[in-house]
């Protein structure tokens, strides 16, 4: 669950004094840009979507009689192949979003995803399927590239850490839809109970490839292809009520303009072995990878996409009841994700990942142990602890790795290493993902919940996370 950069995730020192009094809801124009922001966190949406579809069809008898009841390495492949399509638009997306703007590789993205929606729904063979799911994977990390960064540059100052927090936050609202769907359509006595899923999936994209055309292009964006009074024109009509002259606007227009100028001399002398050239940047780009591979290999990937296969281990084999918990599931998610969130700047991010990596390796070793107790005795009551377990890992686990994990690596780099090192994190989310997606159906076959133990070694904690540091 990777997106792209952020700007910065709070206002900065001085320009607190700058802004405006009131809720924004009691402004028109805000009410108007935080509309605007919600088109964009629907990205993160169509994710989280994929993820608990995917959960979903593997429980349904029609999908798996159409692609040959899959299992192991098939059915790794059938999951992982979005994230391979997703790994391959990385090296291309960074120059698609600061070469042709927030919007342009936000409305390409939703393209190709619609078409892989198409041709996904309507897949008669496992080739078919595979190359459909590879090329939603390729769009979505268009849109992902841009959207949480158009996000953050046209956010009110005062608004922008908990919208970026948001977005990460919001893939279980997809999740939501999804499994609520899957519920819902298992009961069609046809091809379309899966088919029916599919097609909703491209929804969140139909819906963008609609509006962005009218949405804000980044001012920060416009500022560095020379359009400063287009870029002081959006800053204005969001942040001031249409006037150019608020010290507000001009502050950030300024410091805008400041920026790009530091990040331009910063380029022409920065190399990517800068990331760890220096002992503290040695120490920032060990806490972003293990960052990274933590918030994959932390037990989560085995009910973000197996979910299925978890409860076959402890005897709940029922489509009906599988879909229901699942659906139960991320809505608890969601609510714990929001809350999180809407927290980082009270309580603080170290304070939100120490206590997140604590619940889970408590929980999670709960939930191996009433996994060990089913395998052994069959009891009806270790089983209901293994879910009682499960959800309680997702609510220490949404207390900081589902908001924090975009806007936390960002905020520790330097502003001249933002962009690579935020490369190297998005790259090895998707590498952790792909081993995650591929490895976990074989492991379970072969070793059931003997697996969770090899998952506990990666639930070390990654690192010391040092202070919370703002850019």
């Amino acid at each position: 669950m990777a997106g792209g950069i952020v700007a910065n995730a709070g206002a900065s020192a001085g320009m607190h004094d700058l802004l405006h009094s009131g809720a924004w809801w009691k402004n028109s124009r805000r009410i108007k840009l935080n509309a605007w922001i919600l088109l964009l966190l629907i990205t993160s949406s169509t994710n989280g979507y994929d993820g608990s579809m995917m959960n979903g069809l593997q429980t349904l008898t029609q999908w798996k009689s159409a692609f040959n009841n899959p299992t192991g390495s098939m059915l790794g492949l059938l999951n992982c192949i979005q994230t391979v399509g997703a790994l391959c638009a990385t090296p291309l997306a960074p120059y698609a979003t600061d070469g042709l703007g927030r919007r342009t590789p936000i409305l390409a993205g939703a393209a190709l995803m619609i078409l892989g929606t198409i041709i996904q729904s309507t897949s008669h063979s496992v080739g078919q399927f595979v190359g459909a799911r590879f090329l939603i994977g390729f769009g979505l990390t268009f849109a992902a590239n841009a959207a949480p960064l158009l996000t953050s540059e046209l956010a009110y100052p005062s608004q922008r850490a908990p919208l970026t927090s948001l977005y990460n936050t919001l893939w279980y609202s997809g999740a939501i839809v999804a499994a609520w769907t899957t519920y819902g359509s298992f009961r069609i006595p046809s091809s379309w109970s899966w088919r029916l899923p599919s097609v909703l999936q491209g929804l969140p994209s139909i819906i963008q490839i609609c509006l962005m055309w009218f949405a804000p292009e980044s001012p920060r964006w416009l500022i560095s292809k020379g359009r400063d009074a287009d870029a002081l024109r959006v800053l204005a009509y969001y942040h001031a009520d249409g006037n150019d002259q608020d010290p507000l606007v001009q502050f950030e227009y300024n410091e805008i303009k400041e920026a790009i100028a530091l990040d331009r001399a910063a380029s022409e002398q920065v190399s990517w072995g800068d990331l760890f050239k220096t002992p503290g940047n040695r120490r920032r780009m060990r806490i972003i990878i293990a960052l990274a591979f933590f918030s994959q290999w932390s037990g989560n990937g085995l009910v973000s996409y197996y979910l299925n296969k978890v409860f076959d281990s402890i005897g709940i084999t029922d489509v009906s009841t599988q879909n229901l918990i699942n659906g139960i599931l991320q809505i608890y998610n969601l609510i714990v994700a929001i809350t999180a969130s809407l927290l980082c700047d009270r309580v603080g991010r170290r304070t939100l990942f120490l206590t997140s990596n604590v619940g889970m390796l408590l929980f999670f070793t709960c939930q191996t142990i009433t996994s060990a107790q089913y395998a052994t005795t069959g009891s009806h009551a270790a089983a209901n602890g293994v879910i009682a377990f499960i959800f309680l890992f997702y609510g220490a686990y949404d207390l900081a790795y589902t908001p924090l994990i975009v806007s936390y690596t960002v905020e520790i780099l330097p502003y001249q290493l933002r962009a690579k090192g935020f490369t190297v994190f998005n790259f090895a989310i998707s590498l952790s993902l792909i081993f995650n997606q591929y490895a976990n159906p074989i492991a379970l076959t072969a070793l059931a919940w003997k697996y969770y133990l090899l998952v506990h070694l990666a639930m070390v904690n990654p690192s010391h996370f040092p202070g919370q540091r703002k850019p």
